[in-house]
């Protein structure tokens, strides 16, 4: 559900950007906005608060944000506020930046490896993911989790290539768990 929110009002929010020819503008300021909400907890726990009405909220987000960001992004913020949805903001932002990472031609890859990668090696990874999508820029994300074992796994949006050493051992098991194993019938030699 909250991933259908998220596309939902994300989408709408990168229609109107795109239909007013502010995507750069929109993003920079979110960019922003989510500095200030991932340095003042308190103020998500009370845009979030169940017994604050929701008009004192829409004043609250009001007095700190008009005039310092355009109109459309502090409508859309009460909007967002009206509709009880604040909740996903989070997802709703990832999802618009996204989008607008798309229209820019980057893609964002997250890369998790069973060891920590060279510079050299990460450079043929992100060159190897440009040859292969349509992408014009990549923005990579590593990380290192040694129960792959080996190998590592690589997202970009929904698409997961998993060349594991712990996923092809799953894989294997699995196989080996469900193969029947019948007995042999003995041969009479005469």
């Amino acid at each position: 559900m909250a991933k259908l929110i998220s596309k939902t009002y994300g989408e709408a929010l990168f229609e109107l950007a795109v239909e007013e020819a502010k995507t750069e503008e929109f993003l920079g300021e979110l960019t922003e906005i989510r500095l200030i909400l991932e340095a003042n907890p308190d103020f998500t726990r009370l845009m979030n608060h169940p017994k604050i009405r929701k008009e004192e909220k829409c004043a609250v987000l009001t007095e700190c944000f008009k005039g310092r960001i355009s109109d459309e992004l502090t409508g859309f913020l009460l909007l967002i506020v009206t509709k009880d949805r604040y909740r996903e903001i989070e997802t709703i932002l990832d999802y618009f930046c996204a989008e607008v990472k798309k229209l820019q031609g980057i893609g964002v890859a997250h890369i998790v490896s069973a060891i920590t990668l060279t510079e050299i090696r990460k450079a043929q990874i992100e060159e190897r993911l440009l040859s292969v999508t349509d992408f014009r820029q990549m923005e990579m994300h590593f990380s290192v989790d040694a129960s792959l074992i080996g190998g590592m796994v690589i997202r970009i949006g929904d698409r997961v290539v998993d060349s594991s050493v712990k996923s092809k051992l799953a894989k294997l098991q699995k196989q080996l768990l469900t193969t029947q194993i019948t007995p042999r019938q003995e041969v009479e030699v005469k």
